[in-house]
């Protein structure tokens, strides 16, 4: 079957990230006569703390230093790549760094919203990594004191930004999928025991874990849901008490999504997916981390034809586009494309999906 000319993403979409009708500059554009926004991290415990390269890599950013009180959690992470080289600091040095504008929140989960909170009080702009702590009240105080200070706080939902996750938000503001009434998402993979173990520690499970990136692209295309029912299960023989097989179904008055997320899927990397399907069209990216998309549309639409084509796009890297779309925010050259509502409303039906309180 032949391209059509406007298959190729990269073609498509130019040399940009078009979102929310806004357009996110390529992060390794020129910054002509722009000084880097000084940005530092706290903790390395999280399983993405070394995003912090992409920021080290970035002509948008000065990496000004990075604390971890925990010895041998520093110990560990002073000659790997993405911190060797770094001014080592106190949360309070760090702070007070002349200049600092944002900061990277990337602790155990159980520590982010208090980290949070200290760098928001301070004035500075955060990005926290997921999911958003384990108390949706602190989180939503968090979220408010940064609104009253005009502060940015950017969860660190890994696919926000991915080419083919942009290219869906583009068809669904133009309509072209119509009424949306079915979603699904998949986000799986093989956990070794000694990382079960320590997901097992906060009993979301994988969902908490793993299954709330495809959630937050859920809720991005249906928004807050009206039900979640959520099924838990353990599956494997080993006995770390990990809920490792679970399912949310979310319903809304015309639609429903479900989001599955396992420690148990052999190459479940490659079956990573989002299916988003409307009333004239259905867009399934697949897989999520390496995207591609097969599109069927029930009528041409500005270069896509009727019936189904595939879609190619650039080489994806993590981060990129969130890093770079940051600092757009922070220069007050754009809005901000996920406001605290949408982030308030992932959590709730995270920790809805997970058996979880979100009074707690």
């Amino acid at each position: 079957m032949p391209a059509p000319s406007r298959r190729d993403a990269l073609t498509h979409l130019g040399t940009a990230a078009v979102l929310g009708g806004t357009t996110a500059a390529r992060a390794d554009a020129p910054k002509a006569g722009k000084k880097p926004i000084k940005i530092g991290q706290i903790g390395v415990a999280h399983a993405h703390a070394t995003k912090l390269s992409v920021y080290r890599d970035s002509p948008d950013y000065e990496v000004v230093g990075i604390v971890e009180p925990d010895e041998a959690l520093r110990k560990r992470a002073e000659n790997a790549p993405a911190y060797r080289g770094l001014k080592w600091l106190t949360r309070e040095q760090l702070l007070a760094t002349p200049g600092l504008q944002a900061v990277l929140v990337e602790t155990r989960i159980r520590d982010l919203l208090d980290n949070a909170e200290a760098c928001v009080r301070a004035g500075m702009h955060v990005h926290i990594d997921k999911p958003a702590g384990e108390s949706l009240p602190h989180l939503k105080r968090v979220l408010d004191a940064a609104t009253k200070q005009k502060l940015v706080v950017q969860m660190g939902y890994m696919y926000r930004y991915n080419p083919a996750v942009v290219l869906l938000r583009e068809f669904l503001k133009k309509g072209w999928l119509g009424e949306v009434f079915e979603v699904h998402a998949v986000m799986s993979k093989v956990v070794p025991p000694a990382q079960r173990k320590e997901h097992a520690e906060y009993p979301g499970g994988m969902m908490f874990e793993l299954g709330c990136h495809v959630l937050d692209l859920v809720v991005g295309v249906l928004g807050r849901p009206n039900e979640v029912a959520g099924f838990r299960t353990h599956a494997a023989k080993l006995d770390d008490g990990l809920l490792d097989n679970m399912l949310a179904v979310l319903s809304y008055p015309r639609a429903i999504a479900s989001v599955k997320s396992s420690a148990l899927e052999v190459e479940g990397g490659d079956r990573r997916h989002l299916v988003v399907c409307g009333t004239e069209g259905t867009f399934h990216i697949q897989p999520l981390d390496n995207p591609a998309a097969r599109v069927s549309l029930s009528q041409a639409r500005d270069g896509y034809k009727k019936g189904t084509q595939e879609v190619t796009f650039p080489k994806y890297a993590r981060y990129v586009g969130d890093a770079a779309d940051m600092a757009r925010v922070i220069r007050g050259e754009k809005p901000h494309d996920f406001p605290p509502e949408h982030d308030l409303a992932v959590q709730e039906t995270l920790l809805r999906a997970c058996g979880l309180s979100p009074k707690n």
